[in-house]
């Protein structure tokens, strides 16, 4: 039987997920491992990642984006992608952002983008 505690770690895990749209597990993993750090953690990325005071979530996701595929992280470009477009981002700026990172990034920084945005659409298909 679980305690409260464990049931809401586990109720806020699954909220996190419906917001975000992914979980991955060695968040799961934070979690449970280091419940404090991992507080802390989230409190971070929520300010950072929401609505500011001049800058939508939306916009912030394309530049999370533009991060992510400069850094060649496909599976995060996916991840946020998908969160983009649920906060109102079209599939043109999505596309513009990650060529965006063609001048900075160079090639490797824009395939990679663009593999996390045929990954994203790969999974709206299934």
């Amino acid at each position: 039987m679980k305690t409260g505690k464990e049931e809401g770690k586990e109720n806020a895990l699954k909220s996190i997920e419906r917001v975000r749209g992914y979980l991955p597990e060695e968040w799961a993993y934070l979690a449970e491992k280091d419940p404090e750090f991992w507080d802390a953690y989230n409190a971070l990325y929520e300010k950072v990642i929401t609505d500011g005071k001049a800058l939508p979530a939306k916009i912030k996701e394309l530049i999370v984006i533009g991060v992510l595929s400069y850094r060649e992280l496909e599976q995060g470009v996916c991840n946020h992608a998908k969160r983009a477009l649920r906060l109102g981002a079209t599939r043109q700026e999505l596309l513009e952002a990650v060529e965006t990172v063609l001048v900075p990034g160079g090639s490797p920084a824009l395939r990679a983008g663009l593999k996390g945005l045929m990954m994203m659409e790969e999974e709206e298909k299934k």
